[in-house]
């Protein structure tokens, strides 16, 4: 017995408009580090900030967009900051 498995979705195969149905694919953002050829500095608050989440834990690679190098660095930076207390390790409630 064959089971139909029409559930709405486009579901991996094409259908009708051509658009080569399947799933959904998103191009890669580029590095904000290496376009701006910035450098990533512990003392730079602000910018540190914008890869933190509200509970303090750094964001992932995939999520900020940065390379593998500016992450590792941006990671550093920010373990530095919160050494020496520029940032706190949580959020403050």
């Amino acid at each position: 017995m064959e089971r139909e498995r029409d559930r709405g979705g486009s579901g991996g195969g094409r259908d009708e408009s051509g658009g080569g149905g399947g799933r959904f694919f998103q191009r890669r953002r580029p590095c904000r580090f290496c376009t701006e050829k910035g450098s990533i500095d512990f003392k730079d608050v602000g910018l540190l900030r914008n890869f933190l989440t509200e509970r303090g834990s750094i964001v992932q690679r995939h999520i900020s967009g940065s390379c593998l190098g500016h992450q590792r660095e941006l990671t550093t930076a920010v373990k530095r900051a919160r050494h020496i207390a520029l940032i706190s390790f949580a959020e403050e409630r």
